[in-house]
This record gives C-alpha cells, structure tokens and sequence, in this order.
C-alpha cells in the first residue's frame, strides 16, 4: 500500500512539475524586475517585502517538490533578502549584481531541475563562490557559516490546525510537512485525529486535520513560519521556543492528550475549540470571477487554425446560400457568419499579450551592456500596455535584443563623450509601443550621436553596394545599414563588428509581414521604427479586384473609397501617378500597372484611399467586394520576394486572394529611383515587382 501511495506521488510530481518551472520562471522574471527598479530606489519597503515573496515562493514551492538543490541555494539568498527587509543591510549596485547573478543560477537550477546531469562541477563552483559572496556581504565567511550551522541546531515544536478549507483551496498539509524536513530534521511527529467528524457526517473535501511535531533546525522563527505562508490565513499555527522540552511528543498517542497538551498562545482551549467550529461552520468562499487557467500554446494554437478553417468553411456556405437566393437560408447563414466573427474576436483575444513584459526583460540587458561598455543608461518604457498577438511578441524579442543591444554600443557615447558634446553623462534608451492603423509601431530611440551618413556612404562605395560619387538621398543611404554583411565597426567586438545584425533584424522582421524603418539626426540621436501586424492568423479585410484577379486590403488602413473621375496626372510605366482629393495632392498607384496585370481596363474605376505609416495614398482597382472576414496563409517559396504583399488568403469560392502590405505599398507608390547598384541588387535584399497571377500562390 505504501508503494503504491509513492507510485502516486512520483506520478503526480511528474505531472505537476512541469507547471512548478512554469511558475517559477516568472517568479525569477519577478525577481529580476524588482532588483532592477529597487536599483532606483533601494529604500522601498514594498519592493523588498515583494522581492523576499518571490524567493520565498521559489523556495517553498521547490520543497514541496524535493528539489533540494533549489532548497539550499535559494535559503541563503533568502537570508540576504531578509537581512534587506529588517533594515540591518543596504541594497548597493554591486550587492544588486550579486543578487542578480544568483538570480541566474536559481533559473538554472529550476531549468535543469529533471537533469541530474545538468548540474556540471562548473556549476557547483559558481554556486560555491556565489554562497561565499552572499555570506560575505551578511559580514560572514563560509567556514564561519559552517561551523555555526553545526552548533547552531535548535528544537522546536510546531503545533498546526488547518481549516476545513484548506482542501478547497489546493493545499496539501502533507507538501507542507515536507517541505519543514528540508529546514532540518522532523524527530517526531503526532497527528490530531480528534476534529475527523463519524463517518456518516464526514465531507471528503474538508481538511479535519491537525499535527504536533518537533523540529531540529538552525533556522529562525520567520523562516519556520514561512514554510506555512500558503495555508497561513487557512490555519491555526503556533510555535513553541526551542527551549520548550519535546521528549513528551513522542510518548502522546491519544488525541484527548495531544490536544489539550499544549494550549496555543495567549488562548484558552475553549476559545480554540470555538475558532475551530467556527472554521468548520464556515460557508465556501465564492469563486474568484477574475481565476485564470494554464493553457498550453500548442493547443491553443491548434484552435485559431481550425477557426481560419471554420472561417473560409462559413464564406462558402454564405456564398453558396446566396447564390440560392433562399432569403432564409441566406439569413441563417449571415446569422452563423456573426458568431464565427464573435468567435474569432474572443479566440484572439485570448493570444493578446502586452509589450511590456518583453521590454521589461531589457532593464537588465540595458544594465549590465552599458556596464560593460562604460556608459551611464536610462532606459524608458511607453506604452507598456499595448497588446498583440503572443507569436508576435515571441518572434520579434530576438530582433529587439539585437538593436538595444546596438543602440548602446553604436549609438550611445561615454559619458565624457556626452559632456564634451555639452549633453548629460547619462544617455536615454525609450522602448515604445502604440497602435496605429490596425498595427502595431514599435520605436528603439536613443539620443546619441546618431548615424555618421558620410561614413556609411563610404563604406557603400567601399563595398560596392552603391556606384562611386552616387549620392542617393538620406532616406536610402540609411537604408543600407541593413545589407548583408554591412557594418561601420572599425573592430570586432562581443557586441558588434561582424556585420551580421541588420541583415537578420531586417529579414526576421519581415518575416512577421513587418517593416524597419531607420530615422537619425547627426548629434541627436536614431529612431528605428518597426511596424508589425496585430495577429498573424485572422484579419478585417476589405476585397477589391483587377479584372480576374482578387486582392484584400487589411480594412484598419482603409480610409475612404472614391470614384476615379478625376484627372489623374499621367501614369509612368509603374503605374504611378497623382490625383488632386480635396485641394490635396494624392499619391496614387495602379494594380494593373504595378504589377503587370493583363486585363483589359474597366469603363470606371474606383480609388481606395488607404493611410499607413503617416502617409496616405490611393490604389486604383476594378471593383469594390465589400468587408471580408481574412484568413492569412503565407505565401509560396516563389512569391515571398513579392514587394508589397504579406500573405493570401482562399475566399469562400476557392479562389485565391493576395493580402497587401499596405506600409510596403505606400513606399511602391511614391518610390524615388532606385540607387543601389548591380551588386546589391543581386544580393537578395532587394524586392522587385513582376507580372503575377493568383493562381498556387497559397502554400
């Protein structure tokens, strides 16, 4: 029976541990966070009391899964941040960097935790030398510590009753029992049977326990009483100093006895018994309306794939109803169409994340980069708030690491540097984010010496990419910071030099159906302006065609639709143009030009007037298809080059619809001549436009 109980309890740790590291991950993220706005603020009780919870809960819930390595490394990063809270030590940068280096072993030990082997005698030395420091800056050595941890053991004995609820809540007492053998040694231990009602009356789902034991430990009473912080508004908990006699615990086996041996502090048996029945008499608490439940990514991502299927299913059916003309057929079909679109909305919702978790994992890179490069950062978050979608979020945090990362080393000066160009020592990092336009615009500016035009001009004719004595405008010169193999480093260096950065941003940020945009001022400092799409999988579309072929504009960036009656300037061979819209000059670019459609032109066309980043533009087309619920598929291996296009979509009659990058469109439609020369063109990094059809574009 015993072994069969282990068996269960082996089977119920492999199961939950894996949403222990989960947990644990953001508490250590936690962690991290609360050391770095301490840094700004050392004195603050508050972020103290909730740096010590967070280590605290690491450690505790560590125990309850034997994870002793985690235990006893956390235990003395748990003592220092106690020292900090009682006011006996003062946070100082280089004991936050200490806490921040064990921060990191305790992720590694929590990440490892499966893999014995994992823990390589590399590891056990940094650990070593971590606890060494930590006891150095508590004024203690490590033989110290040792020889007072040998002497120092102390008897203590623990009486606990835990409320009904406790079940309730998820609590397991056992768990918490043992996790107290991880303070030390349990010599005895009794459990109170007296409160388990007949069993006729009994209810499976409340806790009627209560236990007394003895405890050997060197710890104190805080920590002891921390080992019950989960249960300890579910329980009544009393601690008897290590002076108080044990050898009687082992001798009581009647409950009577153990009962009534040791009376909690400061009250009557009577009144026990009474908060006791009051505890049992108590009604459940109600459940907590704002509860979340784990997920796994995969599995959710497996339903917005079967909604985009369920999506295109309900445009045919709505299709093929009107094609019926059944007015009630067609109703129920636009009636199923509205609960699709209100199911899509909320399933999306559900991947929403804001931006500020992925910035805030840049206070620490900010931190210790510009301590490496000797330099005095701010960084500043705005728009922390603002929400996309979880895949966005976890794609574009490599590219953002990469361009931090460069803004300090590239773009930030020493602080003599800055003095000498009459700025403060201290430079400024803002991360930004907002929505615009049914995106998402992403802003990395630093206020630095920004970008040297001249020297990256050089470094063009240098390698080629532009024609010797070309000077293309601003604009496209910056531009070239994103060639492949392109740098101005004059050395190698941990950070920068190699010329491989840029290139990889610029791609991987397209890869999302998103752009890079460079703005610098010599002496003032660089923006570099990302934009992404929301979500990757469903949008609000608007359907337009030229001739046979169908295109969908995302409907955030439609602003208007026009007739197109008026005089338009004469077409260039691209199909661009201009038209005059309200004592305005318009921009404006034809489909069938742009792209080489072949297809007769219509006696009257419209122009979609669309705005994306701060420009607005027209796009002439044949016919107007209305609002079109978008499900994105990417594009095939010989359309992904394709300027101006994000992804395709199959419409309700199987057809094939191309979805525009209306950022990419914007730029096709008021672009300058081209300045790059043959080798770079040849390079892979520039787009070109060539006659297409719809037909096998969707991979």
């Amino acid at each position: 029976m015993s072994q069969t109980h282990t068996d269960e309890d082996l089977d119920f740790i492999a199961q939950a541990l894996p949403a222990f590291i989960s947990e644990a991950r953001e508490q250590i993220e936690s962690i991290e966070q609360l050391l770095l706005q301490l840094e700004k603020s050392p004195g603050d009780s508050e972020l103290l009391d909730a740096l010590f919870r967070c280590a605290h809960t690491v450690k505790g819930s560590a125990g309850i899964f034997g994870l002793d390595k985690v235990v006893g490394f956390t235990h003395h990063v748990e003592t220092l941040l106690d020292h900090l809270r009682d006011g006996s030590m003062d946070l100082t940068p280089v004991l936050s960097t200490l806490l921040l280096e064990c921060n990191d072993q305790i992720l590694h030990l929590v990440e490892t935790a499966t893999d014995e082997k994992a823990d390589t005698p590399n590891d056990i030395e940094i650990r070593s030398d971590l606890i060494t420091r930590l006891h150095s800056a508590m004024g203690k050595s490590t033989v110290a510590r040792a020889e007072d941890a040998v002497g120092s053991d102390r008897r203590w004995h623990i009486s606990v009753h835990f409320g009904a609820d406790c079940f309730r809540n998820g609590m397991d007492p056992l768990s918490i029992l043992s996790y107290l053998g991880t303070l030390g040694s349990v010599e005895a231990i009794v459990c109170d049977l007296s409160s388990i009602p007949a069993l006729a009356d009994i209810d499976p789902e409340s806790c009627h326990l209560g236990f007394e034991l003895g405890l050997v430990t060197d710890a104190n009473r805080a920590t002891i009483e921390g080992a019950f912080s989960f249960v300890r508004d579910d329980c009544v908990l009393r601690i008897m100093e290590p002076q108080a006699p044990l050898e009687h615990l082992a001798g009581l086996t009647k409950p009577a006895e153990l009962k009534h041996s040791m009376p909690l502090d400061g009250i009557s048996p009577d009144a026990a018994a009474a908060a006791v029945a009051k505890q049992r008499g108590r009604e459940p608490s109600p459940i907590d309306d704002n509860r979340y439940i784990r997920v796994q990514a995969d599995r959710l991502d497996e339903v917005i794939n079967l909604l985009g299927e369920l999506v295109i299913a309900s445009a045919g059916a709505t299709l093929m109803s009107r094609q019926t003309r059944n007015e009630t057929l067609i109703e129920a079909n636009n009636q199923v169409g509205k609960l699709v679109e209100d199911i899509r909305n909320g399933t999306l919702q559900l991947r929403m994340v804001p931006i500020g978790e992925t910035f805030s994992r840049f206070r620490r890179v900010v931190r210790d980069t510009a301590a490496e490069l000797g330099k005095e950062v701010a960084l500043e978050i705005v728009g922390g708030e603002t929400e996309l979608d979880k895949s966005v979020v976890e794609r574009i945090a490599d590219p953002l690491m990469h361009l931090v990362r460069n803004g300090l080393d590239h773009g930030l000066e020493t602080p003599s540097q800055r003095e000498e160009a009459g700025k403060p020592r201290q430079g400024r990092l803002v991360l930004s984010a907002r929505h615009e336009s049914g995106s998402i615009l992403i802003n990395i500016t630093d206020d630095g010496r920004g970008i040297d035009r001249e020297r990256v001009l050089a470094r063009a004719w240098e390698r080629g990419l532009v024609e010797r004595g070309v000077t293309p405008p601003d604009a496209d010169i910056l531009k070239l910071i994103f060639e492949p193999g392109f740098s101005t480093a004059e050395k190698v260096t941990n950070l920068s030099g190699r010329g491989v950065g840029m290139d990889v941003v610029h791609r991987n940020i397209a890869a999302l159906r998103g752009s890079v945009t460079v703005h610098s001022e010599a002496g003032a400092g660089s923006r570099i302006e990302i934009r992404l799409p929301l979500t990757l999988a469903i949008i609000d579309g608007f359907l337009v065609s030229v001739g046979p072929s169908k295109f969908i504009f995302p409907l955030d960036a439609v602003v208007e639709v026009i007739e197109n009656q008026q005089t338009v300037a004469a077409l260039d061979e691209r199909g661009r143009g201009f038209v005059a819209l309200r004592g305005q000059v318009l921009p404006i670019v034809s489909l069938r030009g742009l792209y080489g459609l072949e297809s007769p032109e219509p006696e009257r066309s419209s122009v979609v007037v669309m705005r994306a980043g701060g420009r607005s533009y027209g796009v002439i087309v044949d016919m107007l298809l209305g609002q079109h619920q978008t499900v994105i598929k990417p594009l095939g291996r010989l359309f992904r080059s394709l300027r101006g296009m994000s992804g395709s979509s199959i419409l309700g009659s199987g057809e094939v619809a191309l979805i525009f990058d209306v950022n990419s469109l914007s730029l096709l439609a008021s672009e300058q001549p081209n300045y790059l020369s043959t080798a770079s063109q040849d390079s892979g990094n520039t787009l070109r436009t060539a006659p297409i059809s719809t037909q096998g574009i969707a991979s």
